[in-house]
């Protein structure tokens, strides 16, 4: 009698267990032929979002602006000091930032930092940091930033770049009109699109309808599946709905050579000027250092650069890219005009890679100064015991530029403490490669920042 209970039950645990059997091989066949939907691309773009703003970060900057009178005047601003004509006033600016590195390192438009003399970045999660140069690119509108902090940062990992299609599906992160985390959906419009902005040449940009503000400078182009295509730089005020983007294989290419710790500044020793006529482009000649490789091989002020290695010179040309990239060569050549007289100048490379303006004060910051101490701290009445003294302002130079003054006290430079002269050579010529130079001065019981541009030194 037992035995036929268990054999009962044995028959139907059989039972059972071939009945799962067929209904789990029946699901089986039908995801086999009948596979689950993938996520579609608006999905998609939701988890593209949610990863890629937690790197994504607000960038607000303090700079002077110099206005008279009767210019009406910046929204947020307080006055810093005047003069008999003018005002300097210390206005807002906001853009956005794209996080390369978890140390804190972030690649933003070079135009939002141009004058800045407060730099401070807010992430997502409401936290936020000061940040300070390390270098920036005029010609590329690129500048890379450092958090003054040493923890860890979420921060967009840059791959190999696939092919960018014209109609392809974009995705925009920014901070328009300081909205922060800002996205906007679009496609793209054109490549290799060649402008002129507000005085700035641009050059092989992506283009775009994805609604681009002010305030999206400086963030983040990408596709459905979350790939960085390029950093937003720039907005066409004249037709609505168009924006721009610097390629990420351009910006990567520049940065590589901010983080590597043996690249130096190429300089030539002149200060040029990119002008047009109804023939070319060309760079007009303004000014040129002395002893300096341009000196040496003959150029003047006045002369007219019309090639350099045998490219013609253009309104969008990246002349420092062209002049690091020459490789396996001894000579840069210039083809110049003196007049209407053409002439060739060979350059050698390796005086422009190792040549540094000296002294590098009146060479080229355009000023003399000197140690506080004796004479000069007596004349100007000076408490300070640490910096340098401006004992004179040339005409036209970049000190006059930034709007330095004679008796003005020079206490950092990049926020690094000045001792002496000494200091403040050794602190130039790092700003120098770095393509950044921000002054800390003292005038009378005032402190303030003035930013020093080298935009027009080759």
């Amino acid at each position: 009698m037992v035995l036929t209970r268990y054999s009962i039950q044995f028959a139907k645990n059989c039972s059972n267990f071939l009945l799962a059997s067929i209904i789990f091989l029946f699901i089986s066949l039908l995801l086999l032929f009948f596979p689950a939907p993938s996520l579609s691309k608006e999905d998609k773009i939701v988890e593209v979002v949610e990863t890629a703003s937690k790197s994504i970060v607000n960038i607000k900057t303090d700079e002077l602006t110099k206005s008279t009178g009767e210019e009406k005047r910046p929204s947020f601003f307080r006055k810093y000091f005047s003069g008999e004509e003018e005002v300097e006033e210390i206005s807002e600016n906001i853009g956005s930032g794209v996080v390369l590195d978890p140390k804190g390192i972030i690649v933003t438009n070079e135009h939002l930092i141009a004058r800045a003399i407060n730099i401070r970045v807010k992430f997502i999660n409401g936290k936020e940091y000061n940040a300070y140069v390390l270098g920036s690119d005029p010609e590329y509108d690129i500048a890379l930033l450092k958090i003054s902090d040493t923890v860890d940062f979420p921060y967009i990992k840059i791959s190999k770049t696939k092919d960018i299609k014209v109609g392809e599906k974009v995705v925009v992160i920014g901070n328009p009109y300081g909205l922060s985390s800002s996205v906007t959906v679009g496609v793209v419009s054109f490549l290799g699109r060649n402008l002129r902005i507000e005085n700035r040449v641009y050059a092989n940009l992506i283009q775009t309808d994805a609604s681009i503000n002010p305030g999206n400078s400086g963030g983040l182009l990408l596709d459905a599946e979350g790939n960085p295509l390029g950093i937003v730089t720039a907005i066409y005020s004249e037709a609505k709905g168009i924006g721009f983007a610097i390629p990420i294989d351009d910006v990567m290419n520049m940065l590589s050579e901010f983080l590597e710790s043996s690249s130096r500044r190429p300089i030539l020793g002149l200060f040029m000027e990119k002008r047009k006529d109804e023939k070319s482009a060309f760079l007009y000649v303004n000014g040129v250092i002395p002893k300096s490789p341009a000196e040496k091989n003959g150029i003047r002020v006045g002369d007219r650069i019309v090639e350099l290695n045998k490219k013609k010179i253009r309104e969008g040309m990246k002349l420092q890219s062209i002049i690091r990239s020459v490789k396996g060569k001894n000579t840069i050549q210039l083809k110049m005009l003196r007049g209407s007289k053409p002439y060739l100048v060979s350059v050698d490379l390796e005086d422009i890679q190792h040549y540094t303006p000296v002294p590098v004060d009146e060479s080229l910051c355009g000023i003399r100064i000197s140690d506080i101490r004796g004479y000069p701290k007596l004349k100007y009445k000076l408490k300070d015991k640490e910096g340098v003294v401006v004992t004179k302002v040339y005409s036209g130079g970049l000190g006059e530029k930034a709007g330095l003054r004679i008796g003005d006290a020079i206490v950092k430079i990049n926020n690094n403490k000045i001792a002496d002269t000494a200091n403040f050579n050794t602190f130039m010529i790092e700003g120098l490669q770095r393509n950044y130079i921000l002054y800390q001065v003292k005038r009378s019981d005032s402190m303030f920042f003035l930013p020093v541009k080298l935009d027009t030194l080759l």
